[in-house]
């Protein structure tokens, strides 16, 4: 799986790094997610489907 971030949707909700603190982090200054790593292992690829899932904007893209 390849994860990416569309940074200019992002609205700063914070569920993905809820969801997924492995793979998702938000920046201190503003709130934006921080993709802490591109290509999670397997382990992590249902947090990272729900986390895309629940993000209010959409910011989250992924290829499996």
């Amino acid at each position: 799986m390849k994860v990416e971030i569309i940074e200019e949707r992002c609205v700063s909700a914070g569920q993905c790094a809820a969801i997924a603190p492995e793979v998702f982090d938000q920046r201190d200054e503003d709130g934006v997610v921080v993709l802490m790593d591109p290509r999670p292992s397997e382990e992590h690829w249902d947090s990272v489907r729900q986390a895309a899932t629940s993000c209010p904007a959409v910011a989250i893209a992924f290829e499996e």
